[in-house]
């Protein structure tokens, strides 16, 4: 008996570790992918097809969970309508538009303010205390980003123009904020994943009508092998897996550890450079990394390793 123990801890702190990194390691991707294909697909257009690959994957798994909790989402309609319009309908739209006209830099400094958002709105609406330990952890993953994108030197900053594309993915990222809150109000005996479908479908209908307004407007998908490829990855990992990964930390961590693991975003996103496009890798991007994770460290996010006595 009291070898099990410690055990089961250690599978519960190594599954805390994997909720985590992964999602913002198929996050990352979905933002390469995004930004490869924006000149193949209009960005409605893409969420769109994106949501729809997702469902079609999702739904032989979530039916059942689906029909026992039907009485529940029923119970709870603002709920999953705030969750699907914030996390299916809104977030990722926001981003690909966004994606079309800013560059990558802007969108990785905005995207690390995310953190900060969740943390300031849990203490601003939500009742969640505002601790300097968790302040200083952010500010110094802030400046990990910031050395990455920067590559080191801070006029590059400066020298940097935000338009109405930074906009968008800023409204997307306070959308994505709220989202990841209003998950903790989800009872528990739902399923996450009958759930995930359910905010997909109801995402969907509130998307179509962007779509439509879209596809009038002249935005023209130019279907090739590389934007199916894309399209395939986006609907499936960051659409499915990550999102039931995010939301199985929220439950088990709180908004405020899920939100900082959005500052590993630019972490994968300097490795996918390296290991897929066969970047080089610099000194600046080391020192980020670094800083990254001595902020998630600091802030007490960090799962513990150690075995528990008995």
């Amino acid at each position: 008996m009291t070898n099990d123990k410690p055990r089961f801890k250690w599978q519960i702190t190594a599954i805390n570790a994997l909720l985590i990194v992964l999602p913002p390691l198929f996050w990352a991707g979905n933002f390469i992918a995004a930004r490869g294909i924006r000149n193949d697909l209009p960005p409605v257009t893409l969420a769109f097809y994106r949501w729809i690959i997702a469902v079609i994957v999702l739904l032989p798994f979530s039916i059942a969970a689906f029909r026992r909790d039907w009485r529940k989402y029923r119970e709870h309609p603002w709920l999953i309508l705030g969750l699907s319009i914030t996390g299916i309908t809104a977030f990722n739209t926001l981003i690909y538009v966004g994606l079309q006209t800013t560059a990558a830099a802007n969108g990785l400094i905005i995207n690390a303010c995310l953190p900060l958002m969740i943390l300031l709105l849990g203490a601003l609406f939500y009742g969640q205390p505002l601790r300097l330990r968790q302040s200083l952890g952010m500010l110094l993953s802030f400046g990990g980003v910031l050395t990455i994108v920067t590559r080191g030197d801070l006029h590059v900053l400066t020298a940097m123009g935000f338009g109405h594309g930074d906009i968008y993915i800023l409204s997307g990222l306070l959308c994505w904020a709220f989202y990841t809150h209003w998950l903790k109000y989800v009872p528990a005996e739902v399923s996450r994943v009958g759930l995930m479908s359910v905010q997909m479908i109801v995402g969907l209908v509130f998307l179509a009508p962007f779509y439509g307004w879209e596809v009038e407007g002249g935005g023209v998908a130019n279907w090739n092998m590389h934007a199916f490829l894309a399209l395939a990855y986006v609907g499936i990992i960051p659409s499915v897996m990550a999102y039931l990964l995010y939301n199985a930390c929220v439950d088990r961590m709180g908004p405020a550890p899920a939100g900082m693991s959005i500052y590993l975003m630019p972490v994968f996103g300097v490795m996918l450079s390296v290991f897929v496009l066969g970047e080089m890798l610099h000194w600046y991007q080391l020192l980020g990394v670094a800083l990254i994770f001595f902020g998630i460290f600091v802030a007490g996010m960090m799962p513990t390793w150690r075995r528990d006595k008995v």
